[in-house]
């Protein structure tokens, strides 16, 4: 077995540790905001409240599998792939904060459209590295998109 294919297991727990530290932080800092959306209006199709954390550590789980791929390969372009990464990692950060604690539904609307657009840009520079860690983000694109949706719903009906 050659080395880019063993496991770092101490790389892949920073990496996941990275990416679901993310997911935490967020949704603690969030949890004060979430009486004001629980009262709100919302569009046809929304889950139940309890799956969105579930959904949510399975996509920081593909997310730090991911990166860990792409930081462990070979490519040159890696770097700015991470890079990609860490950005919307930290646009996704300040989403549920616009939207749950400052109710700003329009504004978080434009940044999910944001974070949306740079989760394909990381896909489309991830896929020359490695197919298996641009697929592992396909899950994410497609809840984004339907939390945009949700996102969008709300700020209609609301």
């Amino acid at each position: 077995m050659s080395s880019v294919h063993k496991v770092n297991y101490k790389q892949l727990a920073i990496s996941l540790a990275i990416s679901l530290g993310i997911g935490v932080l967020s949704g603690i800092i969030t949890m004060v905001g979430m009486d004001d959306f629980k009262s709100a209006n919302k569009p046809p199709l929304t889950p139940p409240d309890y799956l969105f954390p579930i959904v949510w550590t399975i996509l920081f789980i593909l997310m730090g599998i991911s990166a860990y791929i792409i930081y462990r390969s070979d490519a040159l372009e890696k770097s700015n792939a991470l890079i990609v990464y860490g950005i919307q990692l930290l646009v996704n950060f300040f989403w549920p904060i616009f939207f749950f604690n400052m109710s700003a539904y329009l504004f978080s609307f434009i940044w999910i459209i944001i974070l949306w657009l740079l989760i394909i840009l990381m896909i489309k520079m991830f896929y020359p590295i490695s197919k298996t860690a641009a697929l592992l983000q396909i899950p994410y694109l497609i809840w984004v998109t339907f939390a945009a949706y949700l996102n969008f719903g709300v700020f209609l009906l609301n």
